[in-house]
């Protein structure tokens, strides 16, 4: 009887170390993947904990939107299609000096244009947004900015200078979307 007891003690012992090794590793993968995520949304992650609250909540949003991005063909402009943007954006900025509120308007036109060539949707703001965070975190904010911008001009809320700043934002990520090709992400977070 004895030994049922040491033999019954030893079983329960090991299942607990299985389970507390198991419980370290999923902690493990998690912050892993947490890291990760941090990495690759850099500020958006931040604004995605924020909004949802929760950091699982916030977590599967950007993983919905990387993998949505992932069912995309986003791909890099040919060298003539950069040309051609970016002499249309040299023509926007010059239009800025006689008609400020046209030229945003152009601007705002042209990152959709260069979206659009890139293989991005461009429908919804809200849409466009959350897929440009996957590979242009870094500067997708500055999309926000130039629209809230923008559109505070059509309610006749800003001036010129506040016009000239939302050219700002848009350039930075126009410049973004035009040097940077859509990195297999696959490859990217294989670990994660």
């Amino acid at each position: 009887m004895q030994n049922e007891h040491v033999v019954f003690a030893l079983v329960v012992a090991a299942v607990a170390v299985v389970l507390v090794v198991a419980l370290l590793v999923a902690q493990k993968r998690s912050r892993q993947r947490s890291g990760a995520l941090r990495d690759q949304f850099g500020p958006e992650y931040e604004r995605a904990l924020t909004q949802h609250g929760d950091r699982s909540k916030a977590e599967r949003e950007l993983l919905s939107r990387r993998n949505r991005l992932d069912e995309l063909d986003i791909h890099a402009l040919s060298d003539a299609q950069a040309d051609q943007f970016s002499a249309e954006w040299a023509t926007v900025q010059q239009r800025f000096v006689d008609d400020p509120t046209g030229a945003v308007n152009e601007a705002d036109r042209l990152i959709k244009d260069v979206m659009k060539a890139r293989g991005y949707p461009v429908g919804n703001f809200d849409q466009r947004v959350a897929d440009l965070s996957v590979d242009h975190a870094n500067v997708v904010e500055h999309y926000r900015a130039a629209r809230t911008l923008a559109r505070a001009r059509e309610e006749g809320q800003v001036g010129t200078e506040d016009l000239r700043q939302a050219m700002v934002h848009y350039r930075a990520l126009f410049s973004d979307l035009l040097r940077t090709p859509h990195v297999a992400t696959s490859l990217q977070h294989a670990h994660a």
